[in-house]
């Protein structure tokens, strides 16, 4: 079942744990930056601006894994971190033109083919209600031999350059899919 939700109280320590889970199946959780409070500070942060919305996949009553994001606001700070800096015309953001993923997140018995490819099936359903005109994500390259960017691109995401938006986070390739909806 997949759920669509933008009540991130009721729903906060399903997103710690599996964040958690997740990390931790990838030994991430030893790095400042993945630590449980510092992803709860940016949960609170992305969640309160407005548009913020998250789809949870739930296998029975157990969360499978879950997706969120949040359209860029005027004066949006997200490319303002890129190493070469994009163009005024292409960082103009108006609060409807794009839409950042900020996490997708499964639990290992959900993942890929082995599992129910739950990862695809919760960003198709997050993307679908969207009227952005296009997304964007950010992901560390070399997470996994860099197989996760691989499966950004096969969902028809670009890579448009890399930004570090956090002192103690790692260099991410940030990720462009526009149109948004394919």
């Amino acid at each position: 079942m997949l759920l669509r939700t933008s009540d991130v109280e009721k729903y906060r320590q399903l997103f710690l744990n599996v964040h958690a889970e997740v990390r931790g199946d990838f030994g991430l959780m030893n790095q400042s930056f993945n630590a449980v409070d510092r992803f709860d500070e940016r949960l609170s942060r992305y969640a309160s601006r407005p548009g913020w919305e998250a789809v949870i996949a739930f296998d029975g009553d157990e969360p499978a894994g879950y997706v969120f994001g949040v359209p860029l606001a005027p004066g949006s700070l997200w490319w303002s971190t890129m190493h070469q800096a994009p163009t005024e015309e292409f960082t103009t953001e108006t609060g409807s033109r794009t839409f950042a993923v900020n996490e997708v997140l499964v639990r290992e018995a959900h993942r890929g083919t082995a599992g129910r490819g739950a990862s695809r099936a919760l960003h198709e359903k997050l993307l679908a209600e969207r009227t952005e005109a296009r997304a964007t994500l950010l992901v560390d390259p070399g997470s996994s031999g860099g197989r996760v960017k691989a499966v950004y691109e096969s969902w028809g995401y670009r890579d448009i350059g890399p930004q570090q938006p956090f002192d103690d986070s790692p260099t991410f390739a940030t990720m462009l899919r526009d149109p948004l909806h394919r």
